[in-house]
């Protein structure tokens, strides 16, 4: 008897504390949508003012690559973009091309990851381009937000990208991600390759085969 009333403890408190797990994701995700519009706007309106100060190196506002400037209304129709490196490159990739990346993406910050939930990157800790290998994806089979930021940027470049929800993953959840979840993107542009150029293999301290030939 003992020991069956042990085991009915035991599954007691396994289920109060897969309800106390449960709660506190629950608690994490509380005003999702709206939290992750204020953060976002936040970031865009902190960007606004520096860009109109002068300072247009430091932080960028980008039109989504596929809208018309008439078109783009509203704030979530554009990225932010904060500059980590300036690279030295002096083309960007084209729509079409493919692109070897270091990249690291998580949602905004809550109670229980301060910094925001890694959900997805190619390197391990801090970035060092002499070690880590990137990855390499058509530019366009990406999130519109990711496709806008690497039409941008120049080899070399590392940027911090606050991407909203529409130009992310949008109105459903996409495996650890939740609906309305603002992306922020660390980015770091290794290379680029037109169509029809032989991808080569990538190894530490490679180079771009392609910078700009037009």
């Amino acid at each position: 008897m003992r020991h069956l009333l042990s085991a009915a403890f035991l599954l007691i408190l396994l289920a109060m504390m897969a309800c106390s797990e449960e709660s506190e994701e629950s608690h994490e995700l509380d005003n999702w949508e709206a939290r992750n519009w204020t953060y976002f706007t936040d970031k865009y309106n902190y960007a606004a003012e520096i860009i109109e100060s002068g300072d247009t190196s430091s932080w960028k506002i980008i039109r989504n690559w596929s809208l018309e400037e008439e078109a783009a209304t509203d704030s979530d129709d554009y990225i932010v973009v904060e500059v980590l490196e300036e690279g030295t490159g002096s083309g960007c990739p084209m729509y079409s091309d493919s692109a070897y990346v270091h990249y690291s993406g998580r949602l905004i910050p809550t109670d229980t990851y301060p910094d925001g939930y890694n959900f997805d990157a190619s390197y391990d800790g801090d970035l060092n381009t002499d070690i880590a290998l990137p990855d390499l994806f058509a530019v366009n089979a990406l999130i519109d937000g990711f496709i806008t930021a690497l039409l941008n940027m120049h080899i070399g470049d590392y940027w911090r990208v606050y991407i909203p929800y529409n130009l992310g993953y949008g109105t459903v959840d996409s495996g650890t991600i939740p609906a309305y979840s603002t992306l922020i993107f660390d980015i770091y542009l290794c290379a680029y390759y037109r169509v029809g150029v032989v991808v080569p293999l990538w190894k530490a301290r490679d180079v771009a085969l392609v910078d700009d030939e037009e």
